[in-house]
């Protein structure tokens, strides 16, 4: 079993979600699909119940930081009391694209964590630009979780895995500008490692201009592989157990 600890794998990210999701369960690979607002979290659901091969993360993102109402928090409250919901995300902060709200930005984060300390699961954390912000608030919570697409230092990252959390590695660790990630990487254990693809986005350096998918996860085991001088079988079986760890995914 290969696990994509994160994916956007639903029709109004992907045309051919059912399509792609089908393929994946050939390969064995199972999805951990994260919702960012209420209608792809309502989609993620549908899908989950569908497919053995996928499981539900529900979050509401940064960038819907001022949108947000009481209403559809208490709606994100129900629907993690499902059993396919295996995580709140995709959540977090990102000043990177915007840094004029950070405020809402932080608020929206701290009500996610809030929620995934009241229903007991683990939170994928988008991160850009804000890696103390987000740090010095998920220190005040009781969770543990990933951090998506990982892109900080080793040092934070030794941080981070100290908190509970796990680093997600994907296709910017391929990508032939990015040295500065594979450097960072040799410093963190493989335990605290997870992968994912992002897709449809962060496509590996192989496949650059098309749609990722989760097929793609090959290419970012193989780095992995090559950059830690492992074999990619053993990538392969950690970071699925790591994963069957964090989100209690229970082989069917």
């Amino acid at each position: 079993m290969i696990i994509d600890t994160h994916c956007h794998i639903y029709r109004s990210e992907m045309e051919n979600a059912d399509e792609i999701i089908k393929e994946a369960a050939k390969n064995d690979i199972h999805l951990i699909l994260n919702g960012t607002d209420p209608q792809s979290n309502e989609e993620v659901l549908e899908l989950s119940k569908r497919y053995e091969n996928v499981h539900a993360a529900l979050g509401y993102f940064y960038s819907f930081a001022e949108e947000i109402t009481d209403e559809d928090i208490s709606l994100l409250d129900n629907q993690l009391e499902n059993n396919e919901v295996i995580a709140v995300g995709e959540i977090g902060i990102d000043y990177y694209h915007r840094k004029d709200n950070r405020d809402k930005q932080k608020e929206l984060f701290e009500k996610m964590l809030d929620l995934a300390e009241k229903h007991d699961l683990p939170v994928i954390v988008h991160c850009r630009k804000a890696m103390q912000d987000t740090y010095d608030i998920l220190k005040k919570h009781d969770v543990m979780g990933s951090m998506h697409c990982y892109q900080g230092s080793a040092e934070m990252a030794q941080e981070f895995v100290k908190l509970g959390f796990y680093m997600g590695i994907g296709g910017p660790i391929t990508h032939n500008n990015n040295k500065k990630i594979r450097k960072t990487l040799k410093k963190i254990d493989i335990s605290h490692m997870l992968v994912e693809t992002d897709s449809p986005y962060l496509t590996p350096e192989e496949k650059r201009g098309e749609k990722n998918t989760p097929l793609n996860l090959k290419y970012i085991i193989r780095k992995l592989a090559e950059e830690l001088d492992m074999t990619e079988s053993q990538i392969m079986e950690i970071t699925a157990e790591n994963a069957k760890k964090l989100f209690k995914i229970k082989e069917h």
